[in-house]
């Protein structure tokens, strides 16, 4: 496959699994080019055309000619300047990388990180929160992370591949929309009625079995194993943690457990008080989790996949 199959493939295959309807995510791309058409011929220039046609500003190309033919990519969850470095150095010992490919973003699509956010607004509004309500409370947080990016050294990974001529990209929110229809659909397949029984069901999934090795498996932040689950809300899109202000519309909106792949200790407060049950199911193996999904694809075109830097790397070649 060439570097711009692979980046189209996680475009198309991202909004397959998003959250929201196919047709949702074509309105937010006719949006975007209805502004562009609407531009001045300068302000044209400093367009970026990717987002004509890709939804997710968190997954670029960020170095390397998309024409490139790719056998063999480097895959994990942080690819930064010291994963660039083990690419070149795997290439000197006789294996050649034709692609690095991370999770979460770097460069650009690092900037553009809570562009994504918005997608949230259409998540909180699946779960019975009123539209006009999730976008308002949503606004401050875009705006919080918007400025949170900015002061980040946002290209040093990308100039790191770009000095060793290795090719770079990253899929961020395809990725979380694979593992957040993954879980969500077999939440509502299962309908486990107790906590504990949310928990053995993510034990079942490679991913997660392998993080209890490492400390770092599924857990109950709030309630406790025999409490009812209730409506379960499994929340791991949309760019990165949402609203404070989220956990008491849910709650009047009837959803009884979230689960998550973080969790901050302020919005942990703001669920309890709002008696919603939190499940953290683990950071890393949910991306990988997310990640491994999209992999999969590439698996079945011939392409070999070589996981590091916190990807756990599993196959799922029957449902493929």
């Amino acid at each position: 496959m060439k570097i711009k199959e692979i980046y189209q493939l996680a475009i198309e295959k991202g909004i397959d699994q998003d959250p929201r309807s196919r047709e949702t995510v074509m309105k937010v791309l006719e949006k975007e080019k209805k502004s562009y058409d609407e531009l001045k011929e300068a302000e044209k220039k400093e367009f970026d055309q990717d987002k004509l046609f890709n939804p997710y500003g968190d997954t670029r190309v960020l170095y390397g000619d998309p024409e490139c033919e790719v056998s063999r990519v480097l895959s994990g969850i942080d690819m930064e300047t010291a994963e660039v470095l083990l690419a070149d150095r795997i290439n000197g010992r006789g294996t050649k990388i034709d692609l690095i490919i991370a999770h979460h973003p770097e460069g650009k699509a690092m900037a553009a990180l809570y562009q994504v956010m918005s997608l949230q607004e259409d998540v909180l509004a699946k779960f019975g929160v009123p539209i006009n309500v999730a976008e308002g409370i949503m606004a401050s947080r875009i705006n919080e992370v918007k400025l949170g990016l900015m002061p980040l050294n946002h290209n040093r990974a990308v100039d790191a591949a770009k000095l060793l001529g290795i090719p770079f990209m990253c899929i961020h929110t395809p990725a979380d929309n694979h593992v957040n229809t993954f879980i969500q659909k077999l939440m509502d397949e299962r309908q486990p009625e107790t906590l504990e029984d949310v928990i053995k069901i993510l034990k079942e999934i490679p991913e997660y079995a392998e993080a209890i090795q490492y400390n770092a498996g599924p857990t109950i932040v709030l309630g406790s194993k025999k409490n009812r689950a209730g409506k379960i809300m499994v929340d791991m899109t949309g760019g990165t943690g949402g609203s404070d202000e989220a956990f008491g519309k849910l709650a009047i909106a009837g959803v009884g457990t979230l689960i998550v792949m973080h969790i901050g200790e302020k919005q942990r407060k703001e669920a309890e008080k709002n008696h919603i049950k939190v499940i953290i199911a683990g950071h890393m193996a949910s991306d990988s989790l997310g990640l491994n999904l999209f992999l999969d694809e590439l698996a079945q075109r011939g392409i070999e996949v070589l996981p590091c830097a916190g990807l756990m790397r599993y196959e799922r070649k029957e449902q493929l």
